[in-house]
């Protein structure tokens, strides 16, 4: 099934083309057209769209930039959506909508469904969304550690059972490294950590705190600081309250109060009233008089101890020593203790906890190397078979006497893990490093893919691979092109053949010259200039019954109006229909 699909891009102002729209649908889909029509522009622009680097130079003499847009029906919930949604987009009933300006002076701007963003994460989607198998840009499998995803796919279980057990025990291994690194590289600033911790809680337990103690002597030191204007105030209050022994003849508050209530209470059974305000005043003598007596207390409780207060001072100087180390205030020097006596309780253990984590990582270690081996014999006995049936696809594209096979080594490092007597250096997915080889023809040494093949070799090779991996590579689009340069006749139709297999479990493009290959297409595409050497909005279309046949009939004698050319194209297109896979 396929996951997403390229449905269609429109390209402006890009090398040859004025102003054209390119509509591809699901299964095989083949761009031919004359040699110069701007067919590679479809190659172009996607690499465009999906975070190419921008060449100002593919930008059409006279115009300002080009743009290129592109429409990817991609389902909720698939990684290249949820990378989208990440970075701000929003799909467009299903579909993401992307968008590439490239300016002549060098400029290029990106949107992803609505929203502008770095190319860069144009890029990030490519390898969710297309493969791009051209001439000068071969990507994906190129890759070696693509090339080691592929080959784990491919097997399957074998390795993928061995690999998660190897992954869970990977990060634990790291995670106990990091930690025992720590403590034992830093054993020096541990020891340091706990002498201050050990000094500190000392100091503290020597002072015993108490939670806001140190509010309470403010508060204390502030009235015995000032305890003879307190008296003072206290006495003569009291005595404008209650009177003053030593003059008779004083008027206080509470006489007078007194005098009022007794002035109403005479008359308060003649007005309800009257009567009330008799009562609050009644009530105000009572006060008066609860105050007066309070105060009458206070003044005769008041301490001015001289010596209380110098004990009062001294006691808050030793808690604003502990305060101005550790903390704001009591509470929270009782809470650095408390804390602190967690951590010295933590780094006192270290000896211990080092024991623990050097027999941990040393066990960790040889389950490692078990795993790693049996990934390594997984990965072997995988990459034999799929050599084989890759080297099998390229004896029917002309490539009669390549080879190709798997390099899978291991790097020695002292401080990696066992791996068959051997230590070798080990990372999140094993041992081995991973690496596609190619030797074209007899004799000549197997090289890396990318290295060991010309473009046309490369593209068939791709071709082969993607057709052996069909099915198990998430990449739902391929772009091939090119794929058939250098070969004709029988391995051209075989290379056809290939594509429309590979069409059955993801979206095939194909650029191509031979008819061949495209008559093997569920859908074809004609690029054609208009007079002023551009491709215009009707300079690309989709050929249909007549239309195809005479496209056909051009690509293999170049003669649209050859019965014999015609009668050619008739019997490709039947055999086509006849002999897919």
């Amino acid at each position: 099934m396929v996951v997403s699909v390229l449905e269609e891009m429109r390209i402006r102002s890009l090398g040859v083309i004025d102003d054209a729209v390119v509509e591809l649908s699901p299964g095989f889909t083949a761009v031919t057209g004359e040699t110069g029509a701007g067919k590679t522009m479809v190659v172009t622009s996607l690499g465009l769209l999906l975070g190419g680097r921008a060449d100002p130079a593919l930008v059409r003499i006279g115009a300002k930039n080009a743009v290129v847009e592109g429409r990817i029906a991609v389902p909720e919930g698939a990684a290249a959506a949820v990378r989208a949604e990440e970075a701000g987009a929003e799909l467009d009933e299903g579909a993401l909508l992307i968008s590439r300006t490239v300016s002549a002076e060098g400029r290029s701007r990106a949107h992803l469904g609505g929203r502008s963003v770095p190319v860069g994460v144009l890029a990030e989607l490519a390898d969710e969304l297309v493969a791009v198998h051209g001439q000068t840009d071969q990507q994906g499998l190129l890759k070696p550690n693509r090339q080691r995803q592929a080959l784990d796919r491919y097997a399957g279980d074998a390795v993928a059972v061995p690999l998660t057990k190897y992954a869970q025990a990977y990060r634990r291994l790291r995670s106990v490294a990091t930690e025992l690194e720590e403590i034992t590289t830093r054993a020096r600033e541990r020891a340091q950590e706990a002498d201050l911790l050990r000094f500190g809680l000392d100091e503290i337990a020597a002072v015993e705190p108490r939670t806001g103690e140190d509010l309470e002597l403010a508060e204390e030191a502030e009235r015995l600081g000032h305890a003879e204007a307190l008296a003072s105030a206290a006495t003569a209050a009291h005595a404008a309250l209650a009177g003053n022994p030593e003059d008779p003849e004083s008027i206080d508050a509470a006489t007078l109060v007194a005098g009022a209530h007794r002035a109403l209470e005479a008359v308060r059974s003649h007005d309800p009233a009257l009567a009330a305000l008799a009562d609050r005043i009644g009530e105000v003598g009572i006060l008066l008089g609860d105050v007066a007596g309070e105060l009458a207390g206070y003044a005769d409780d008041l301490d001015a101890d001289p010596l209380r207060l110098t004990a009062v001072e001294e006691r808050r100087a030793v808690l604003n020593a502990l305060i101005r180390k550790y903390g704001q205030d009591v509470g929270s020097v009782l809470e650095w203790a408390e804390q602190g006596a967690a951590r010295l309780t933590e780094l006192d253990g270290d000896d211990d906890r080092v024991e623990e984590l050097t027999a941990e990582r040393d066990g960790l270690r040889t389950e490692l190397g078990d795993l790693a081996q049996a990934l390594s014999n997984a990965r072997t006995d995988a990459a034999e078979r799929f050599a084989a049936a890759v080297t099998a696809e390229l004896s029917s594209l002309a490539m009669p006497h390549a080879r190709v096979s798997f390099d899978i080594r291991q790097t020695e490092d002292p401080e990696g893990v066992e791996v068959g007597g051997r230590a070798v250096a080990c990372g999140p997915s094993g041992v081995d490093e991973v690496e596609l080889l190619l030797a074209p023809h007899p004799g000549a040494p197997p090289r890396p893919i990318a290295k060991g093949a010309s473009g046309g070799e490369l593209s068939r090779v791709m071709l082969a691979v993607e057709v052996v991996f069909a099915g198990t590579d998430p990449v739902p689009t391929y772009l091939f092109d090119e794929v058939d340069a250098g070969v004709g006749g029988k391995a051209a139709v075989e290379i056809g053949r290939r594509l429309a297999r590979l069409a059955k479990t993801a979206q095939v493009v194909v650029v191509t010259h031979l008819p061949q290959v495209a008559a093997f297409a569920d859908r074809q595409l004609l690029v054609e200039k208009t007079n002023d050497g551009s491709v215009t909005r009707s300079g690309v279309k989709v050929l249909e019954g007549e239309d195809r046949v005479r496209e056909l009939s051009r690509m293999l004698a170049g003669q649209e109006d050859s019965e014999t050319a015609r009668a050619h194209a008739e019997e490709l297109l039947a055999t086509a229909r006849t002999d897919r896979p």
